[in-house]
């Protein structure tokens, strides 16, 4: 059934192509695959999500998909919610139907058959398969600096890309196998072992070809300008969904295959990460349109999830880490395609983002308010939301191996100085809802209309994921503890 989830998608692109009703089609396909992802919850580890399908003998490689773990079901299921909201937010330019639903569809195929792929070699090429209409999108369909951003976005994840795959076949070269369960069972038992060496020179591939992907500083420049000119379901998936693409390889593969190359260059990791939470986060106290401010948001939440990596870096028996890191990387996914897709309706309603263009917007439009109130209190991490939960495990995590009679460690040290990047959260995200929705109402927001209630039904979707993983994280942690 995994090949349904990840073909069905392909299928309704192409019957859009030969003249299917793109809107229609396009959403029957995400409610499906939603539904699918849903069973697949319960069901995950029964043999009826297995498929593979032979392409080379030599060296061996098969198109095929399975849930390897807890973390796979989790990745899918955040990436058919996604795309639910996605196709639900989207209004597309009129005669650009096609070209707008057909490329989230390919977005949204190119992440499930990544996380659900268990060839190396199809791992790493649905991903490339969601760049083709990521650049496309932004390129043709964009605003502001549209060009210049696709071609920003193509060329760092290009090269990020290139370096990632140099990492990949050196793995599978001394692996083997293009088998990732099998790679995973090499190292587990003590079958695949790597020099040292080797090790550190994989490591660094894996850290800069995945990084530049998760936009990890200082290869994060691309993130925000993309985020910015991007159509609401471009943002909404990339930022989303597929920017998740290499915060999973990190756990997938290069932890346990390479552990000790990157306890190598886990002091330059840390500083890095600190990159993305401080320094970056000033520069999004800085931005004065609200795309540009979520897009650069977005960076910087990606180092709380790099904080868990590291933790798990640093002590490979930590229970926290990669539960903490896994549960940030849905919560994260699901709080900022909400953000996109409500900025998309503060747009549509009164035709700016500007900050300071805006105000007294709640008067006009209170449903809007209310809805966008609930993200930006999931990205400051409120309580009682799914942020809040990876977040809080995340710094536990970071403490678990703490030893008080030998002092605080790396990354300890860093997660203490991360901290502030929570009231860098709170002065922007706080600002940016004040400036919008507070104060007397201005020309843009005179005459807005309210949130539709056809409109709020994506919001409602992610918010109820958000509600539901903030009050009870056993949903999410349940799946990653059963093997």
């Amino acid at each position: 059934m995994l090949a349904i989830l990840v073909f069905l998608p392909i299928a309704a692109f192409l019957a859009i192509l030969f003249g299917a009703p793109a809107r229609l089609t396009a959403l029957a396909a995400a409610a499906v695959n939603l539904a699918l992802g849903l069973y697949a919850v319960f069901t995950w580890q029964c043999a009826c999500w297995s498929f593979s399908l032979p392409v080379l003998e030599k060296p061996a490689m098969n198109l095929a998909f399975g849930f390897t773990d807890g973390m796979s079901v989790i990745m899918v299921l955040l990436s058919v919610i996604v795309t639910l909201a996605a196709v639900l937010s989207g209004k597309a330019p009129e005669g650009r139907e096609k070209l707008y639903f057909g490329s989230s569809l390919l977005i949204s195929a190119g992440a499930l058959g990544a996380f659900a792929a268990t060839d190396l070699f199809f791992f790493y090429a649905f991903h490339e398969l969601a760049l083709v209409p990521t650049f496309l999108m932004i390129g043709m369909l964009g605003r502001g600096d549209r060009r210049d951003a696709a071609w920003k976005i193509t060329i760092y994840l290009g090269l990020g890309s290139v370096i990632l795959l140099a990492g990949l076949v050196w793995l599978a070269n001394l692996a083997g196998t293009y088998d990732i369960p099998t790679m995973l069972n090499a190292a587990k038992s003590g079958a695949l072992k790597i020099d040292p060496v080797a090790q550190k020179s994989i490591a660094a591939l894996l850290i800069v070809g995945f990084g530049t992907l998760v936009s990890l500083f200082p290869f994060h420049s691309w993130a925000a300008p993309a985020y910015a000119s991007a159509p609401a379901p471009v943002a909404m998936l990339h930022a989303g969904v597929l920017k998740k693409f290499g915060l999973y390889g990190l756990l997938r593969l290069a932890i346990p295959l390479v552990p000790e190359g990157l306890q190598a260059w886990l002091t330059p990791l840390l500083v890095l990460l600190l990159g993305n939470i401080l320094w970056v986060g000033w520069v999004t106290i800085s931005q004065k349109r609200l795309d540009r401010m979520l897009g650069n948001s977005s960076v910087m939440h990606m180092g709380y999830i790099f904080l868990a990596i590291a933790a798990l870096i640093a002590f490979p028996e930590n229970p926290l880490a990669r539960s903490a890191a896994i549960v940030l990387m849905f919560a994260h996914g699901i709080s900022i395609a909400l953000l996109f897709s409500l900025a998309d309706r503060i747009e549509r309603s009164t035709g700016t983002l500007d900050l300071q263009e805006l105000g007294g917007l709640a008067k006009a439009a209170p449903k809007l308010a209310f809805l966008f109130g609930i993200g930006a209190m999931a990205s400051i991490g409120l309580p009682g939301l799914a942020n809040f939960s990876g977040e809080i495990l995340v710094f536990l995590a970071a403490f678990k191996s703490y030893n008080g009679s030998s002092g605080l460690g790396p990354v300890q040290i860093t997660c203490i100085l991360s901290i502030w990047g929570v009231v860098i959260s709170a002065v922007y995200m706080l600002r940016a809802y004040r400036s919008i929705f507070q104060g007397p109402a201005v020309k843009a927001t005179e005459s807005a209309r309210d949130i539709s209630f056809f409109g709020r039904i994506p919001a409602v979707l992610l918010i109820v994921a958000l509600f539901a993983v903030g009050l009870y994280p056993n949903l999410l942690l349940n799946l990653l503890n059963k093997f």
